[in-house]
Formats: C-alpha cells, structure tokens, sequence
C-alpha cells in the first residue's frame, strides 16, 4: 500500500485536572482516512485524502499495515470510525 493513514481529529476539549487548572484538550480521532504519499515521500501524506478531503490539519498515524501482515489498511482500535469513502477506493 502506498497510502498513509491519517486522522481527522475532534477539536480539542479542555479537561481539568484533580488541582482545579484547565490544561490542553484531548483530541479524539473522528474519522480514520488513507492518503496517497506526497511525490517523493513514503512517509508523508499527499494534499487530499482519497475521498477528497484536505489533509492539511489532519495528523499522519504512526501505523503501517506493511509492519502487521494480514492487518487491514487502518488501526484495529480506530475500526468503528474509518471513512467508508476512503475503504471502498482501497478495496477496489
């Protein structure tokens, strides 16, 4: 596969620590994406997804389904939400 898995993310909520501060927000993964790699790069993700979205404010996985054989394209944990757009170009 010459895709990259990319995030889209939620935007950041604000959490409170057991002290009472606000710190930085967790940022929840809301749609799992492929990306062709970006021309002369493997490891950098190209400007559009395959489905068509902007890939500029996602964030580039840390998985390679070449490292886990039989593994499918996206993360296993992040299964429920993988952009069906984006899975029906990777099947075919």
């Amino acid at each position: 596969m010459s895709e990259i898995v990319v995030y889209e993310l939620d935007k950041p909520v604000a959490t409170r620590s057991s002290a009472g501060s606000v710190s930085g927000g967790e940022r929840r993964v809301r749609r799992v994406h492929a990306a062709p790699a970006a021309p002369g790069s493997r490891t950098v993700a190209g400007p559009r997804t395959l489905c068509g979205k902007d890939t500029f404010a996602m964030e580039t996985a840390r998985w390679e389904p070449s490292e886990q054989p039989g593994a499918p394209w996206y993360p296993a944990e992040h299964a429920s939400v993988v952009c069906p757009e984006c899975a029906a170009v990777i099947e075919t």
